[in-house]
């Protein structure tokens, strides 16, 4: 393994487990073994990373959030302060569940906002922005925003982050790419 990464002083890494080059993980960080950190990663203060979790490649990790088992992350996710994972849908401290994990993979590029909840066992679709504050309970599709508890679908957004506005044929241009966008059958696509 290779030393082309930064952890802090303060942050427990326990080996064996795979960080990326240029990766920097900082202060009372915890990543457990055989968890899988991509290239280019920044990791928070105080951020849990569980065995078995996969982040990819240019995500963003900010401060006080945990990733428990059966989380992945795809490559440029952004997720804000504070938001919480889970992995079983009925915890109780008496009851051995492990066997009961649900997974959840959060799309490329896609968005969770600061102190959002992501119920286990569903799929956020690439692109896809939480709003802060919203409570996940159901797959979000690509490039869709979801607001509130729980979080319901109140638009689309631009690759870019932008909220795309659909004409009556179909199509977006995103305001800060000119990228155009289709929106059929409840699907959106860049062209």
């Amino acid at each position: 393994m290779s030393n082309d990464f930064f952890v802090h002083e303060t942050a427990v890494v326990d080996f064996p487990c795979q960080i990326g080059k240029n990766t920097k993980i900082w202060h009372f960080t915890h990543l457990m073994s055989h968890c899988q950190i991509g290239e280019d990663c920044i990791l928070g203060q105080n951020v849990f990373v569980a065995s078995e979790v996969v982040v990819g490649n240019r995500v963003k990790i900010q401060n006080n959030v945990s990733l428990f088992a059966g989380v992945t992350c795809e490559d440029e996710v952004f997720i804000g302060p504070s938001v919480v994972f889970t992995n079983v849908l009925n915890p109780r401290s008496a009851v051995n569940r492990k066997n009961e994990f649900r997974f959840t993979r959060i799309g490329k590029g896609a968005t969770i906002g600061a102190n959002s909840t992501v119920v286990c066992g569903h799929q956020i679709g690439k692109y896809a922005f939480v709003g802060a504050g919203s409570v996940v309970t159901h797959d979000v599709p690509d490039y869709a925003m979801v607001l509130g508890n729980p979080a319901r679908q109140v638009g689309w957004m631009s690759e870019n982050g932008q909220k795309l506005l659909f004409d009556k044929e179909g199509f977006a241009l995103c305001p800060s790419t000119g990228e155009k966008y289709q929106l059929s059958n409840n699907q959106v696509v860049k062209l």
